[in-house]
């Protein structure tokens, strides 16, 4: 006779770092980009205890590269005791050659901007999802917040019968 388990966990581990909320609130993302991070050793082990932030932070393409600035991986008081470490410091993204170049070309001809969405790890990496889109009006995020208050208060309605 089978032993019967307790309840059993039938999540997916949730491999998120950080997200970026505000992005979807003040952007209509039109396109996502997955981006490797180069990361020096402290900012990993920062990373891995969950203290980054990326909601200040943006996507600037310079000379062929995508850079993110403003993303901030506070040091852990043990680690890096050997390195004077810079917690907003800019970090390379690294992406194919063919995405970079979408990205220039819609960025610098049709007016987008780049934000990243997502921190999380993907097979022991440190990777970030980036939106392309276009800045909402102040018009547009009361649309949404109508239409998100709207599913609400319809689910609502829903469950009481």
């Amino acid at each position: 006779m089978p032993r019967m388990a307790g309840k059993q966990n039938n999540k997916a581990p949730d491999n998120r770092i950080a997200v970026n909320k505000k992005a979807r609130f003040d952007y209509h993302i039109e396109e996502r980009f997955e981006a490797g991070l180069a990361l020096q050793g402290w900012e990993v082990k920062s990373l891995r205890a969950g203290r980054a932030q990326i909601s200040e932070s943006y996507v600037l393409l310079r000379e062929g590269e995508a850079w993110l600035f403003g993303a901030r991986i506070a040091p852990l008081p043990s680690a890096s005791t050997h390195v004077n470490p810079d917690p907003s410091r800019t970090r390379k993204l690294l992406m194919h050659r063919s995405e970079l170049r979408k990205l220039i070309g819609a960025v610098e001809r049709k007016g987008y901007a780049l934000f990243p969405l997502v921190l999380y790890w993907k097979r022991g990496r440190a990777k970030v999802e980036i939106g392309l889109g276009k800045g909402k009006k102040a018009y547009d995020k009361r649309a949404s917040e109508k239409a998100r208050d709207w599913q609400r208060d319809k689910a609502r309605i829903m469950r009481r019968g």
